[in-house]
């Protein structure tokens, strides 16, 4: 057996480093659990929508015929569509997520750290049937588990996907964040207002990652960012020489991030 890796490590091409933890096998049976009762629920509660046809055309010779031979390959129809389908259909619409993962905060996730992809969500459910054997035991895949450093069924393999731990993350408090900041820029509220105006959201965004995630930055990477950044926001609006001479780049940037949330926060 191979020695199991507990969390996926990445590294941003900006420097960023992080670790998401890789679901254990015992959070995802206990999740597996909860979705395969869910399908069985669904699947007898289908059945008896079809039994109960069966029964009102019954009484009509031809129709009761074509209908009893109809539902038996319906069910067979039936029973493949709603264990795939669940899957696939709420794995898309929740971001990786059955609603057994989001009970035991599980995401299914890119084996490099990204989004998941409709095609990937297709691969690693169809996948399921292999994954299930013998006699939907999930043998198979439960083999796969053990096996493989990263606790990747077959379809996990063959898509391309993790299953992770979804872990709480504190928001940056932006009223203290400003509170905080010796903002020169501050004595100029027309060029401030020049700023706020020429700046997108996602920018905005940008410049608050990147303060409050810069010690998470390697030296060289965080040099790099801000020195781009200070360039950036220099061509927007330029302030005088008397306010920004002395500031660092990443003075800089941290005086534009207070300029722009300042605002938001009050």
């Amino acid at each position: 057996m191979l020695g199991k890796t507990t969390t996926l490590s990445i590294r941003t091409p900006e420097g960023v480093h992080f670790e998401i933890p890789i679901a254990s096998p015992f959070s995802r049976c206990l999740a597996l659990a909860v979705d395969v009762a869910i399908v069985i629920a669904l699947t007898i509660l289908l059945i008896q929508v079809i039994n109960l046809f069966g029964v009102m055309f019954s009484e009509v010779p031809v129709l009761g015929k074509v209908f009893s031979d109809f539902s038996t390959g319906a069910m067979i129809v039936l029973q493949f569509t709603v264990s795939i389908g669940y899957g696939m259909s709420t794995e898309w619409l929740w971001s990786g997520r059955t609603l057994g993962k989001r009970i035991m905060r599980l995401r299914v996730i890119d084996e490099r750290g990204l989004s998941l992809s409709l095609k990937q969500v297709i691969i690693r459910n169809l996948f399921r049937f292999l994954d299930m054997l013998p006699s939907t035991f999930y043998l198979l895949g439960g083999i796969s588990c053990a096996l493989t450093k990263r606790c990747q069924r077959l379809g996990d393999i063959a898509a391309g996907t993790l299953v992770v731990r979804e872990v709480d993350s504190t928001p940056p408090v932006l009223e203290e964040f400003v509170r905080a900041e010796k903002n020169s820029f501050a004595t100029l509220p027309h060029l401030e207002a020049r700023l706020r105006q020429r700046t997108s959201p996602e920018e905005a965004r940008l410049v608050l990652d990147a303060v409050t995630r810069r010690n998470d930055l390697t030296p060289s990477a965080r040099l790099e960012l801000f020195s781009r950044l200070a360039d950036h926001f220099r061509s927007i609006a330029e302030f005088p020489e008397e306010i920004t001479i002395g500031l660092s780049d990443e003075q800089y940037v941290r005086n534009v991030a207070a300029t722009l949330f300042h605002r938001a926060s009050v």
